[in-house]
């Protein structure tokens, strides 16, 4: 049976340290009876982990030459091998509609993207754990504050609990990639909705991050105008990164309140 050679396009970096794939398919049993989707499975280092788990695993893999090689490596998978790309598929005709673990050792350059798909389906995965960037990894689980908080860490936060779980070696993969990675878990929390706009709160945040630096009474301007009153609030004296998920959601309702008052519709969420 021939290797899959790790294809830079695709950003691969197959893991080879058999203890640590391990440690990572043992991160699904705080979700235990939900099937297992792995994103990415390469050649089945984290999959062989996961298969004796008593539930059903599916996999889905954009590599043709990855997809071949876990056909012949693991005929009991077979119906399970979606060839595809998962940012494309639909995921309720998945487990037909049904909830599912998401895992995976992620390709390093569509790692956010991933994340933002998981949360377009947070009612079908309330639980997702895997390797990605250790930089990625601590932009997620950064609390407010920090240099790190940002964009990823308040989407994610507002609906998921998120573990910082350890840290993995660039020796462990062929190729070495050039960062650190590490292992996260984020398990849905109790929130069936925000208290405010989501769309609006998804553009809010978005929108003043861009310009970080700056406070919000500066960062808000794309949306509220220049001379918009509201931005008198002592709130707007802060920059995001120093707002909490709660501060966020008071923030939507303020900016909703404000445009609804000036009869200024939300710019289109991008």
């Amino acid at each position: 049976m021939r290797l899959v050679k790790p294809k830079k396009f695709l950003g691969q970096h197959f893991l080879k340290d058999l203890k640590v794939a391990q440690d990572i398919a043992d991160t699904v049993d705080a979700c235990p009876e939900l099937p297992i989707l792995e994103v990415g499975p390469g050649m089945g280092v984290l999959t062989q982990f996961l298969l004796p788990k008593e539930r059903q695993v599916k996999v889905v893999e954009v590599d043709y030459e990855s997809v071949a090689y876990l056909r012949e490596a693991y005929p009991q998978l077979e119906e399970n091998i979606i060839e595809d790309d998962f940012l494309k598929m639909n995921l309720h005709r998945l487990f037909d509609d049904q909830p599912f673990v998401l895992t995976g050792n992620y390709p390093y350059n569509i790692s956010s993207q991933i994340f933002f798909k998981m949360l377009e389906n947070k009612e079908l995965i309330p639980c997702c754990t895997g390797m990605i960037q250790k930089e990625v990894a601590e932009r997620i689980a950064a609390a407010p504050g920090s240099k790190t908080y940002g964009i990823l860490s308040v989407l994610i936060q507002a609906w998921y609990d998120v573990e910082y779980l350890f840290t993995v070696h660039e020796h462990v993969f062929n190729p070495p990639p050039k960062v650190k990675s590490a292992v996260i878990r984020m398990t849905r929390n109790d929130k069936l909705q925000l208290g405010c706009n989501e769309r609006l709160f998804k553009q809010v945040v978005k929108t003043t991050f861009n310009q970080r630096r700056k406070t919000l009474r500066n960062s808000i301007k794309p949306i509220l105008g220049k001379d918009c009153p509201l931005t008198e609030d002592i709130i707007f004296n802060k920059r995001p990164e120093q707002l909490s998920v709660q501060e966020f959601v008071e923030l939507t309702n303020k900016v909703e309140e404000a445009l609804r008052e000036t009869n200024e519709k939300p710019i289109n969420d991008n």
